[in-house]
C-alpha cells in the first residue's frame, strides 16, 4: 500500500469555522490561520488507508533545522496522563525539543519514533551523534481503523518530514487524524494561528491538534450532538476515552518555564469545546519557540495576550478538525458521522433552545 501524502488542501475542501462565520475570540489571525504561518514551522502529513479496516497515518511539526546540536525552548503540560508521550521526560527535565514532533496511531508509535530518530541521525550536522530525544505523541484510533495492524511504517514517517512544507495545512481526515473522533463527531486534524501584542511586539502563534477526544460539543455557547443534528450512526467514545495532542508553536521569545505556561493553557482551552477529561483521556500540548533562548525573554506579566491567543487558537482548531472531517465508514462495520456545517449553522441561529447551566442557550433535542 502506498502512502498518500497531504500537503495542502485538496479542491472542494469543506469550509472552516471562520468561514463559517463562526469565530473564537476577537484576535488576529495570521495569513494562512495555520501553525505555518509561524516562521519556519513546516507540516507534513502520510495517510495510511485500507477501507474499511485501516484509516490511520503520521503527521509531522517540524521546526526549521532543529536537531540535537540546534535545540529550540520548549514546554509540555499533561492534562490527563493516559497515553503514549515518547521523549516527555526529558522534554520536561532539559526543557529543550531535539527533534520534530511526530503524531500518529497509540500502537504505531513506537514504531515511529524509531524511524524519527533514524532520519534524524541522517540529518547534516548529526554524524557524531549518539543520544537524542524524539518526541512523538499519539491517539487511539481504534474505533474506525484496525490499531492492532499498526499500520505506519518507516516509509510513511520519512514521506511526512520530507514532504513538510510551509503554506497551507491540511485538515480532517489526513495524517496522524485519519481515523480519530471527537466530541461525537469524526474529527482529525485541525490547526489555526493568532498574533497577539506582547509588549508592544507582535508575534505569531500556531496551534495543531490531534482532536480524538470525548464530551459534549460546544459551539458558540451551544451543546451540539449528531442527536440534536438529526444525524445517525454509531455511538462516538464514550466521555471516559479518547485523547488530544496538542502542538503549539510561537515566535515569541520565550524560555522553557513559560512555554509550560503556555502549553497548559493549550490543554485548558479543550474545554470551551466541550472536552470531558475522562479517566480515559490523554490529553497533552507541546509548545515551543522557533527562537532559541538567546537575550531577553518577554516578562512575565506581558503574557497575557498570548494566553488568550493560545485558547483561542486551539478552540477554532478543533472546530477546524470537525468541519473539515468526512463520515468514516472503519472497522468492524462502525460509521462515524462528520459534522454537517449546514445543519450546525440552523442550530447555531434556532431561537427554539433550552437553557444551558450558565444562562446561554442551546438546541433543544
Amino acid at each position: 500500500m502506498e502512502p498518500t501524502a497531504h500537503l495542502q488542501p485538496a479542491p472542494g475542501t469543506r469550509r472552516r469555522a471562520r468561514d463559517l462565520g463562526i469565530v473564537a475570540g476577537h484576535g488576529d489571525t495570521g495569513p494562512l490561520n495555520a501553525i505555518t504561518d509561524v516562521p519556519g514551522v513546516r507540516v507534513g502529513h502520510t495517510t495510511v488507508r485500507r477501507p474499511p479496516e485501516v484509516h490511520s497515518g503520521v503527521t509531522a511539526v517540524v521546526p526549521g533545522a532543529v536537531g540535537p546540536n540546534a535545540p529550540l525552548p520548549a514546554g509540555v503540560f499533561t492534562g490527563n496522563g493516559y497515553g503514549k508521550l515518547i521523549g516527555t521526560t526529558q522534554l520536561t527535565e532539559l526543557g529543550t525539543l531535539e527533534t520534530p514532533v511526530l503524531l500518529t496511531s497509540t500502537l504505531s508509535v513506537f514504531r515511529v519514533a524509531d524511524a524519527l530518530v533514524g532520519w534524524m541521525l541522517e540529518r547534516p550536522g548529526c554524524g557524531e551523534v549518539q543520544s537524542l530525544n524524539p518526541v512523538v505523541g499519539e491517539c487511539n484510533d481504534g474505533l474506525l481503523s484496525d490499531i492492532r495492524a499498526r499500520p505506519v511504517h518507516e516509509e510513511h514517517v520519512r514521506a511526512a518530514l520530507d514532504g513538510a512544507s510551509g503554506g497551507p495545512v491540511a485538515e480532517g481526515c489526513v495524517g496522524a487524524g485519519t481515523g480519530t473522533v471527537a466530541l461525537g463527531f469524526k474529527a482529525g486534524i485541525g490547526t489555526a494561528s493568532r498574533v497577539p501584542d506582547l509588549g508592544g511586539r507582535p508575534c505569531t502563534t500556531g496551534v495543531l491538534v490531534q482532536a480524538n477526544f470525548g464530551g459534549t460539543l460546544r459551539v458558540l455557547g451551544r451543546r451540539v450532538t449528531p442527536r440534536s443534528l438529526g444525524l445517525t450512526g454509531d455511538p462516538a467514545p464514550v466521555a471516559e476515552t479518547g485523547s488530544c495532542m496538542i502542538v503549539v508553536a510561537t515566535d515569541a521569545p520565550l524560555d522553557a518555564r513559560q512555554l509550560t505556561r503556555v502549553a497548559r493553557r493549550a490543554v485548558f482551552a479543550l474545554a470551551r469545546t466541550g472536552a470531558a477529561y475522562g479517566h480515559g483521556s490523554g490529553d497533552y500540548a507541546i509548545a515551543f519557540a522557533t527562537r532559541p533562548q538567546a537575550g531577553a525573554t518577554v516578562a512575565d506579566a506581558e503574557l497575557g495576550p498570548l494566553f488568550e491567543a493560545v485558547l483561542d487558537a486551539v478552540e477554532e482548531a478543533v472546530l477546524n478538525s470537525l468541519l473539515a472531517a468526512t463520515t468514516t465508514a472503519g472497522f468492524g462495520g462502525r460509521t462515524v458521522p462528520a459534522l454537517p456545517a449546514d445543519r450546525l449553522l440552523d442550530a447555531l441561529t434556532d431561537p427554539v433552545a433550552t437553557p444551558l447551566s450558565d444562562g446561554r442557550k442551546q438546541p433543544s433535542g
